[in-house]
């Protein structure tokens, strides 16, 4: 690892890798912590390329990062699972250098077999149904709503299933979440991630973008029986950023993701399928998104905070 794109970590057996995500890596410290180590893959459509995007890990994390600090001043009784930047001492020091910006040591925590997923705008799988069914996550909402607008009533909480790895997340209702997790925890959930919203929604406003909706995790310290606040948070990965400056109710919004890599695979027949390369072209547009969405809610270049 080090400044070229990072699609593998390798800590050089230092810590035993537990687990294998889309983007990160997850490795044991000890009992109580992981560390996650956030690689450059990108995945669409479920299956991951064979392209990185340069820098992509590092921002991601750093993000997360930001949003944990800002969350937890706004909302004091917030429980998150971050620990800190720091590399673990496990980790042989000439690898230090190569983790930082890409690696945070988290709290291991018993995970909800949900996404939390809210919407303040009606896009993407929730435009799609409601123009079929009149309905969100089999939810009746205001009629009469276009495409990219912001729900009238106040945003709502969508969960879906949280699927295994190559399979397809499913949206399901709210009261789907109650039988998955029970009533106690699937309010707490429902009430934090709107909550959560609401916070981010506001924040990112003022720096010029429109969150249109966005995933959360959480987990349950089990001796505490808290629910607390897991996995990235608020990222182009995990969320819909829209440029306020061009905003408009009735059409598809430009986007702060990956949307030129879900267009460039689908437009040349790869959706679905393994080994993919990206053209040039198509990652260096994918990174300068990624960094424009970072500068604008960190509010510093990128060059600045990661070199």
């Amino acid at each position: 690892m080090g400044d070229s794109t990072v699609v593998e970590s390798n800590l050089q057996n230092s810590l035993e890798r537990v687990a294998r995500g889309k983007v990160r890596d997850l490795y044991a410290v000890d009992d109580k912590t992981l560390l996650f180590v956030a690689t450059d893959r990108i995945s669409v459509y479920d299956v991951i390329l064979s392209s990185g995007i340069p820098q992509k890990g590092a921002l991601l994390n750093l993000l997360s990062a930001h949003w944990f600090s800002i969350l937890s001043a706004a909302i004091p009784n917030l429980k998150t699972h971050f620990v800190s930047l720091e590399v673990p001492q496990a980790v042989p020091a000439a690898l230090h250098a190569n983790l930082r910006n890409r690696s945070m040591q988290v709290r291991r925590l018993q995970i909800f077999p949900i996404e939390a997923i809210v919407r303040g705008y009606i896009t993407g799988s929730a435009w799609k149904e409601y123009q079929a069914k009149g309905t969100v996550h089999g939810m009746n909402v205001a009629q009469g709503l276009q495409e990219s607008q912001e729900f009238p009533d106040g945003p709502i909480f969508t969960p879906s299933t949280k699927a295994e790895a190559g399979k397809n997340d499913e949206n399901i209702h709210p009261d789907k979440a109650i039988e998955l997790i029970g009533e106690k925890y699937a309010r707490r959930i429902e009430t934090l991630s709107l909550k959560l919203y609401t916070t981010a929604r506001d924040y990112a406003r003022q720096r010029g973008i429109i969150i249109a909706d966005t995933k959360f995790e959480f987990g349950l310290d089990v001796e505490t029986d808290e629910v607390v606040l897991v996995d990235e948070v608020l990222t182009p990965d995990s969320s819909r950023f829209w440029p306020a400056s061009t905003y408009k109710v009735g059409v598809a919004q430009d986007s702060f993701d990956k949307q030129y890599v879900r267009d460039w695979v689908a437009t040349n027949g790869y959706k679905g399928k393994e080994g993919v390369t990206l053209p040039d072209d198509v990652v260096r547009q994918t990174g300068d998104k990624y960094r424009e969405a970072f500068e604008l809610l960190v509010g510093k270049p990128c060059r600045e905070v990661i070199g």
